[in-house]
């Protein structure tokens, strides 16, 4: 009865309007919709995949289109005052494919008709003489002061799509800039301007010509504008909370800490002062918490065409610095740059895989993974570049964790042999013990683990300790660079790992304790022994 009761989950719900006449939840952020509203302003968001972008683009357009009548209850209800506007909303995502640069102008044209025809903007295709953009133009230039609201929604996505054909690209940002520079040049009768994105690209040519765009995307004041704090995940799924501890047989707190761990984390504003959960990944547990914390960032938001687009001609940094924290300047990541120049740390954190942890000093910031789920989204990404051109499956990556949880040391370290032999070894040399270890690491991540690396105890620590099932492994690498270094290398790892009684704190789970010595010659384990 207790679920029959509960409001909706808004889960795939882009559009205000239907979200509200369903009566499904809306995690309340009209007091930061207002404060963007009330001014006639032109405004740049930039946040990944999954964030709700199109949501909020849908909430302007139901405030100024409607007024109030779908925010009763918000906390926009008693302060908004002014009156109902016509509005454009464009959608680019709807331009990502075609055939042709004849057909990506038709479907470019008809999408600029379908919105502003209601709006009163006649086309007359007979009138050769004057251009769709000229006649657009005409039409601009014939409107009262702040008498439209234009919203633009996803406007990078013609152009990711074709980040790998150049002269695609430029002509597709030749005619998006045709139309840039027209709403610039009567930008009078605008209203209010908001435009989402995943990226920032100065050869776009929006930024150049809208050159009094004030780009938000990590204003401190707008950092929780997307995404769910704890505070509203508890006041606005109570209920679903309490569902989903009783299912799995936690207390609510536990549940708390669980959900902290796999989906908070994101910090968008320049102070790092707020964090955020992904509300994809949020919404997608509390649809079916039997299913656990299931990775929903990697298949849905983590693999975005910009990045994917970007890596078929830049390599990611080595696995060796996974889990090193990154130093980036805050000028690095607002700045509009060309597609070619921007950085690899800069389009992780547009994309989501790296985030805002702690500003240092006053122009620089610290970058880190948000949380355990985006974590293993990066170990995936990290394990498709390692293995580029080879099949996961083939390399026997996918099984790790039945092979750890059943087989004997000799298999697991055939398997592990298999999958280093699998990687790109002229882009990631195994050339260290700490590369032998990262590249493991990321391969175990990569197949659903969590390996914990260089895990301390009173005596020492570990190179590498995963826990699957029952058992609890623990592995101590080596690396020779001749073949004369192996017999003594192992009997130091074997020493190392019985004087510092690594694993030994365990309960209740088999601990099996493997030394292993990697050949620098012969590219493989070639000497391992259970301790």
């Amino acid at each position: 009865m207790e679920k029959i009761m509960q409001q909706a989950l808004p889960l795939g719900t882009s559009d205000f309007r239907s979200l509200r006449i369903n009566n499904e939840i809306y995690v309340d952020k009209t007091d930061l919709v207002f404060r963007l509203a009330q001014h006639r302003g032109k405004i740049f968001l930039a946040r990944p995949r999954r964030f709700g972008k199109s949501l909020l683009v849908s909430t302007f357009e139901s405030l100024f289109k409607n007024g109030l009548t779908h925010f009763q209850g918000l906390a926009i209800e008693n302060k908004w005052e002014d009156k109902t506007y016509a509005v454009a909303r464009l959608d680019f995502s709807s331009l990502k494919t075609f055939k042709s640069l004849e057909q990506f102008q038709t479907a470019f044209h008809s999408l600029l008709l379908s919105a502003f025809i209601p709006l009163g903007f006649k086309f007359n295709s007979d009138n050769k003489d004057l251009l769709f953009i000229d006649q657009l133009k005409m039409w601009l230039s014939s409107l009262p002061a702040s008498s439209i609201v234009l919203l633009i929604d996803e406007y990078d996505a013609p152009l990711t799509n074709h980040l790998d054909d150049p002269e695609v690209f430029n002509t597709i940002r030749d005619c998006l800039g045709e139309f840039y520079t027209a709403v610039k040049q009567y930008e009078g009768c605008l209203r209010f301007f908001f435009m989402t994105g995943i990226t920032k690209f100065s050869n776009t040519s929006i930024f150049s010509a809208f050159n009094n765009l004030q780009d938000i995307s990590l204003d401190v004041q707008f950092g929780s504008l997307l995404g769910y704090t704890e505070e509203e995940i508890s006041h606005c799924f109570s209920s679903y909370l309490d569902s989903a501890a009783h299912e799995l047989k936690l207390s609510k707190e536990k549940l708390l800490e669980l959900l902290r761990e796999q989906y908070d984390g994101f910090s968008f504003d320049r102070q790092a002062r707020t964090h955020v959960y992904c509300p994809w990944s949020v919404l997608n547990f509390f649809a079916k918490p039997s299913e656990g914390f299931q990775n929903y960032w990697y298949t849905s938001g983590g693999q975005p065409t910009v990045l994917m687009k970007y890596l078929t001609s830049h390599a990611l940094k080595s696995p060796t610095v996974y889990d090193e924290p990154v130093l980036v300047s805050l000028s690095d990541l607002g700045a509009s740059r060309q597609y070619d120049e921007i950085s690899i740390e800069a389009l992780l954190t547009q994309a989501g895989y790296l985030t805002i942890k702690e500003q240092v000093g006053g122009d620089y910031v610290r970058l880190g993974y948000p949380n355990e789920e985006v974590s293993r989204s990066m170990a995936q990404l990290y394990a498709s570049e390692l293995l580029r051109g080879q099949n996961l499956v083939q390399s026997g990556v996918p099984i790790l964790a039945k092979i750890l949880t059943s087989e004997t040391p000799e298999t697991v370290v055939d398997y592990f042999n298999r999958a280093l032999t699998s990687i790109d070894y002229v882009r990631y040399p195994v050339d260290s013990e700490a590369a032998c270890r990262a590249y493991l690491q990321v391969l175990l991540i990569g197949a659903a683990l969590v390996p914990r690396v260089e895990v301390h105890n009173a005596f020492g620590r570990s190179d590498m300790e995963v826990e699957v099932n029952g058992r609890h492994w623990v592995f101590e690498f080596k690396y020779a660079r001749s073949s004369n270094e192996t017999d003594r290398l192992l009997k130091e790892a074997i020493v190392q790992v019985q004087s510092n009684h690594y694993g030994k704190t365990t309960d209740n789970k088999e601990l099996i304790r493997v030394a292993l010595v990697f050949s620098a010659e012969q590219r493989r384990f070639v000497a391992w022994e259970s301790v």
